[in-house]
């Protein structure tokens, strides 16, 4: 595997604290890897130490296979582009993408000439002579963009830098990026708290919590298979059932669930054989029928709807089982035939889902938030 960034058993302190112990890491070239996670789980942090803002205060770091501690920050090929894009206000486009190159001191003709050139594949030609404060958001994003891509770099660092434009442009943004990465070739190494931003751009997806690496994976792992309850939580599975494992049968396993329902789910879990566990399933992959489902479900469970919202796209559905557990549903208004009044609060509805939806996580995580204890007041999501 050609690395281009290696952490090896990293820790990084302040005043004391741990923020980031034993992490390891490995980034291949050429990839967009994305770093997700709340506030303070380390993310910049590690941005920083790849960077030379910080040194670390144990392991080692490596850059195209060379140990990066000797080096400055100018002397490693590796720029970073902020969520504040600190352009010089002073100065134009033109002198801010050149800056760089002109601390170099390239020929005037060949700053002129890569500044072009790199204006060009940001969409921003014939704004050189405009100053920060005549830019909008998004082309001020671009501006610093370009002045770190002027620089050809390795890799390029990306510390929320769309985190100050507005949604629209947000998604604009994601997507110019990803293009962006794919014509240049450059390894993008991107920090974000936002699921969607990440699952979007990501060759690679690094979930974090409190300075551990929770999981790594595609997309698409970090988001069906999430491996621990905290990225599950995280990713947006809100639906969690106390459950005790009851033996397997025709490659599913049966649960018998706090509620009172046999539940299935795939044989092949993440948890081991702890009693009891936690089930988990994502509020999209759950249905709500009015009447008995035309298909006997293997996980079925009946309530009432308590709460019901509107949400454009979706319609979400809170639904109260005899226990008092409490089951949130999103379903898409596109596909729902059902009217309103069939999601208006005190509807009889059977919830139901198909069992290879269904996670399972031993019922305590080291990194994750306990599961409470079935009660009326919980509310799942």
């Amino acid at each position: 595997m050609d690395l281009i960034v290696e952490l090896r058993n990293v820790a990084k302190r302040y005043s004391g604290r741990t923020i980031i112990e034993n992490f390891s890491l490995g980034v291949k070239r050429g990839e967009f890897l994305t770093l997700l996670g709340p506030s303070g789980s380390g993310k910049t942090t590690i941005l920083r130490l790849i960077a030379g803002f910080e040194q670390p205060d144990g392991g080692q770091i490596f850059l195209e296979g060379r140990e990066a501690a000797p080096l400055p920050p100018y002397r490693r090929k590796v720029n970073t582009v902020f969520q504040h894009y600190a352009l010089f206000p002073h100065l134009n486009v033109f002198r801010n993408v050149a800056f760089g190159l002109e601390e170099r001191r390239l020929r005037s003709a060949e700053i002129r000439r890569k500044v072009q050139a790199i204006l060009e594949l940001v969409a921003l030609p014939g704004t050189e002579e405009r100053l920060p404060n005549q830019l909008s958001g998004g082309e001020r994003q671009r501006v610093a963009l370009a002045r770190a891509l002027v620089l050809e770099p390795s890799v390029l660092l990306l510390d929320e830098p769309l985190g100050a434009v507005d949604e629209k442009l947000r998604k604009q943004m994601q997507i110019e990026l990803k293009r962006l990465r794919q014509r240049l070739g450059i390894t993008f190494i991107f920090v974000t708290h936002d699921q969607e931003e990440a699952l979007v751009m990501s060759d690679r997806v690094v979930v974090l919590q409190a300075g551990q690496l929770e999981q790594i994976g595609t997309s698409e792992e970090i988001y069906e298979r999430p491996r621990t309850k905290f990225v599950a939580e995280f990713m947006g599975f809100e639906n969690f059932l106390e459950a005790v494992p009851l033996g397997q049968e025709g490659g599913m396993c049966r649960f018998k669930a706090a509620t009172g329902e046999v539940l299935w789910a795939p044989s092949a879990t993440e948890s081991g054989p702890a009693s009891p566990q936690v089930l988990s399933v994502r509020p999209e992959r759950l249905q709500i029928s009015t009447g008995p489902p035309a298909e006997e479900a293997r996980n079925l469970i009946r309530g009432v709807i308590v709460e019901s919202f509107y949400e454009g796209r979706t319609r979400r559905s809170v639904v109260e089982t005899g226990s008092g557990v409490r089951l949130v549903v999103r379903e898409p208004n596109a596909n729902n035939r059902d009217s309103a009044a069939d999601r208006a609060p005190g509807v009889r509805v059977w919830v139901f889902w198909e069992p290879v939806w269904t996670r399972v996580y031993g019922n305590s995580s080291s990194h994750a938030s306990p599961v409470p204890l079935i009660r009326s007041d919980f509310v799942v999501g």
